[in-house]
């Protein structure tokens, strides 16, 4: 005779877990039913397809990568240019004895981006990857200190006394920590006309002595997009170098413009072809489309790379200059740099960066016909849509509060307040990356007309003092 089984006997072997096996679900695992660590590594070992979802999941917290659309960095890759990237990760781009395919591959990038940037080949040019632009800003800066203080000594200075840098306040947050690094006093430029948010040459050429150890022009200023006027910075200092006791040089930071301006605005003079231009640095993964972190600096002679900052590595039975400050790091970057310049060719990398631009006019068309907005940049030069909010706009919310309702959509577009002098302006900015159709940036401008309406019919009560909020450097 059968009996039915009590409620307590069916709860009892509803909780019993039986071992995993291969065909356990994921989430009828014993392991998805714990806490991941978070401050001490566990003990026992993991099913590897279990942690990879367990850990990818994690991911899910962080927002759409192709929905920033405030970040200058590439957000997409082609399928083949991911291979290629995981089929050199296990190279180490340091190591160039044991490696010398992706040492050649980078001196291969080296020759192709020094002359997108005009080099003189009367001179003898020298370049290297970097982890990002921030490592290529600080190879820059140090060649000019080195080489400051060399001339310096020789000149018998007191060397007691900080040697200087000069930048606009639009400067990014690399150039301040290096000169915290590197005990240099940084002299800014301040910002002076709204309507053009860039260096201004006869205030840098002012603040120039003895002690100075260059000036850094921005083509891409991080905040608004707008490039420093390179030319007319250029002649003056030619004229100022004639009667200085130590001849100020120019390091260009074109972490943003160094891989899109050779391709749209080939005549514009700004690199090599100006006389006072000794250095440059670029971001690999802004507009020359790679997946972060790659940067490239580069010095129109070896003269002003100093050969303290130079060792050498054996390499094919040879020595091979190396000036890197990171170690051990992967060489897939640079194989993905080279992927690109293969695969786009000029022609590739001008119809990519077109389309970029036309969207990022779209976008800015779309922003200023809503009558709310001043826009600060328009996306002419280079595709970044900077814009604060209009005096006449009588809105009870401000741009903080747009970008808090625009997250709802997944958007995120945040609000910052400007450098000095004009810390009192906030504004937002869109980057406008190879990945961003104009049907996605359709759907932007709709969400925002939307976030506005709810905006509006929100009442709110703000407090009458606020703290000014932190500015955004990235």
């Amino acid at each position: 005779m059968l009996h039915a089984k009590s409620h307590h006997q069916r709860d009892e072997e509803k909780f019993v877990f039986k071992a995993d096996t291969s065909s356990t679900p994921i989430f009828g695992s014993a392991e998805s039913d714990v806490l991941l660590p978070r401050e001490r590594i566990g003990q026992k070992m993991m099913d590897p397809r279990i942690a990879y979802q367990l850990v990818s999941d994690e991911m899910m917290h962080d927002g759409n990568p192709r929905y920033n659309l405030c970040t200058f960095v590439q957000t997409y890759m082609e399928e083949e240019a991911q291979k290629i990237m995981r089929d050199s990760m296990a190279t180490n781009a340091i190591d160039k004895s044991e490696y010398p395919q992706t040492t050649e591959i980078e001196k291969r990038c080296v020759n192709i981006i020094a002359n997108l940037w005009n080099v003189n080949h009367e001179e003898d040019f020298m370049g290297t990857s970097t982890v990002g632009s921030s490592e290529a800003c600080m190879l820059g800066g140090m060649a000019m200190k080195f080489r400051w203080r060399k001339r310096a000594q020789s000149l018998g200075l007191d060397m007691g006394k900080k040697p200087n840098l000069i930048v606009s306040s639009g400067y990014q947050v690399v150039w301040e920590k290096f000169c915290v690094y590197w005990d240099i006093e940084l002299r800014e430029v301040p910002m002076s006309d709204l309507n053009n948010l860039t260096l201004d040459p006869h205030k840098a050429i002012a603040l120039c002595d003895a002690y100075t150890i260059g000036i850094v022009p921005i083509m891409g200023i991080t905040y608004t997009g707008g490039f420093d006027d390179i030319v007319t910075l250029d002649r003056l200092l030619s004229a100022y170098n004639q009667s200085a006791k130590i001849s100020v040089p120019i390091h260009v930071d074109a972490a943003s413009g160094g891989l899109y301006l050779p391709f749209m605005n080939p005549d514009l003079k700004w690199d090599f072809r100006l006389k006072n231009v000794v250095s440059i640095s670029t971001s690999g993964h802004k507009y020359g489309l790679i997946y972060p972190g790659i940067g490239w600096v580069m010095w129109r002679d070896k003269e002003f790379l100093p050969e303290e900052l130079i060792f050498k590595v054996a390499y094919l039975g040879d020595f091979e200059p190396t000036f890197q400050i990171n170690f051990s790091r992967s060489g897939s970057q640079i194989w993905a740099q080279y992927y690109c310049f293969v695969r786009w060719g000029f022609e590739g990398y001008k119809a990519v960066h077109a389309k970029t631009r036309d969207v990022g006019l779209f976008l800015a068309r779309g922003i200023k016909s809503l009558g709310l907005f001043e826009m600060i940049n328009e996306g002419e030069n280079i595709p970044i849509v900077c814009w604060s909010m209009s005096a006449r706009a009588d809105k009870k919310w401000d741009l903080y509060d747009l970008a808090d309702r625009l997250r709802f959509n997944g958007w995120q577009v945040p609000a910052y307040p400007l450098p000095a002098k004009f810390q009192n302006v906030s504004v937002m900015r869109i980057v406008v990356r190879a990945d961003q159709s104009m049907e996605q940036m359709s759907l932007f401008l709709k969400d925002l007309k939307h976030a506005i309406k709810e905006l509006d019919n929100i009442q709110f009560e703000r407090p009458k003092s606020q703290t000014t909020p932190v500015g955004y450097t990235h």
